[in-house]
C-alpha cells in the first residue's frame, strides 16, 4: 500500500540545498570512515519521519558508523522500487505493501516498524450520516485507486453500493462539497479542512480488523550481505524515534526549515496527533513499544490479503520480515 495522501496539494520543498539535514551526499567520504546509506522516505519532510531526522541531527546515525542521507518522497516515487534497484538501501513502506511486493519476486525485508497503527482513515464532515464503515454505501469515496486498504472495507462491510473516485490530494473538493468524503491521514487532512472552518470526523482503518504497520525496510541482498548495518541503522533510527517524541522541538524546527509548504502549526498538529493517538508507539496495546513487530499481526495481514486477492503467489509471511534487530 503506498501512501495514501497528502495533504493541500501544494507540498514544495524548499531550502533543502545546503540544509545540514539533508546530507546530499552523492557518495561515501573515504575520509571519515562512516558507511554511506540512503533511506527513502514516502513523503516529504514531516513529524511521521522524525524518528530519522532525530537520529541524523543528534548524531545518533553518525555514532553508529553511518552517513545518512534521507531522500524525500513525494506522490512520484516508490521506495520499494528505489531499494529494490539499489538507488536507496532503505525505505520507508507499509507492512501489507511488503508482503504484496514479496509475493510479486521483490525481495523485501522489514526491520523495524515505524508505526505500530496507521494513521489512514476516512475523513467526512461532522454532519454527515456517515457515523461508521457500514454506512459507505451508497456513497463516493475519493481514494487512491487501488488502495488495498479499501478493498478491505469493500469486503468486509458488504460495499456493494459504494463508488470512488479519484483522490485528490486536497481537500478543496471536501470543503466545497458537505457530502464529500475522501481517504486522510488523521494528521493532516483534518487540520487543512478546520483551518478552512469545517468540521470534520474521521473514522481510522486500524479500528477495523485490518491493521498493518508502517515499517523500515530493506533488500533481502542488501540485509544478507550487511546485517551489521541494517542492525545499526535500524536500532540508531528507533533511538531517534523515542528521542523524538520526548521532545521533538529541534527537530520540528529542521522540518519546517525543509519543507516550507509545511506551517509550523500543521507541524505541531500532526505531532500531537502522532503522540496522542499513540500510532508510533502503540501504547497502552499488546505492540507497546517502539519498532517490533508481532508474527500473529504479520500472519492476519497475509491471511487478508490472500483473501482479498492481492497476493498472486502464496508464500510465508515470516520470510517478508525479521525480529533480528527488534526482538
Amino acid at each position: 500500500m503506498q501512501r495514501a495522501r497528502r495533504g493541500n496539494g501544494k507540498w514544495l520543498i524548499v531550502g533543502i540545498l545546503g540544509f545540514a539535514l539533508t546530507a546530499c551526499r552523492s557518495a561515501k567520504r573515504p575520509e571519515d570512515g562512516l558507511v554511506h546509506v540512503v533511506l527513502q522516505t514516502d513523503w516529504y519532510p514531516q513529524p511521521e519521519m522524525g524518528g530519522f531526522y532525530e537520529a541524523q541531527l543528534t548524531g545518533l546515525y553518525k555514532a553508529a558508523g553511518l552517513d545518512v542521507e534521507i531522500r524525500p518522497g513525494g506522490p512520484a516515487i516508490v521506495a520499494g522500487q528505489q531499494v529494490a534497484s539499489g538507488a536507496a538501501q532503505f525505505g520507508m513502506g507499509s507492512s501489507d505493501s511488503v508482503l504484496v511486493d514479496n509475493a510479486r519476486g521483490i525481495p523485501e525485508v522489514a526491520v523495524a516498524a515505524t508505526m505500530q497503527q496507521d494513521p489512514q482513515a476516512v475523513m467526512v464532515h461532522a454532519e454527515s450520516p456517515v457515523k461508521s464503515f457500514a454506512d459507505l454505501n451508497g456513497h463516493t469515496v475519493a481514494v487512491k485507486p487501488g488502495s488495498i486498504w479499501f478493498q478491505y472495507l469493500v469486503k468486509r462491510y458488504k460495499l456493494d453500493n459504494v463508488r470512488e473516485t479519484p483522490a485528490t490530494y486536497s481537500v478543496a473538493n471536501f470543503i466545497n462539497d458537505s457530502g464529500y468524503i475522501q481517504q486522510a491521514f488523521v494528521t493532516s487532512e483534518p487540520f487543512f479542512a478546520q483551518q478552512k472552518g469545517a468540521k470534520v470526523r474521521t473514522l481510522l482503518i486500524s479500528s477495523t480488523e485490518y491493521q498493518p504497520y508502517r515499517v523500515l525496510f530493506t533488500s533481502r541482498g542488501y540485509l544478507t550481505a550487511h546485517p551489521d548495518v541494517v542492525d545499526r541503522f535500524a536500532k540508531a533510527s528507533v533511538e531517534g524515534w523515542r528521542r523524538y517524541l520526548a521532545d521533538p522541538a529541534e527537530v520540528n524546527a529542521a522540518l519546517h526549515q525543509l519543507n516550507r509548504a509545511m506551517s509550523a502549526e500543521q507541524t505541531q498538529y500532526s505531532f500531537d496527533t502522532l503522540k496522542a493517538g499513540h500510532f508510533i508507539d502503540g501504547a497502552n496495546t499488546e505492540d507497546s513499544h517502539l519498532g517490533h513487530f508481532t508474527a500473529a499481526r504479520w500472519a492476519t495481514t497475509y491471511r487478508q490479503l490472500v483473501d482479498l486477492k492481492v497476493i498472486p503467489n502464496a508464500l510465508d509471511p515470516a520470510t517478508a520480515y525479521t525480529t533480528r534487530f527488534m526482538p
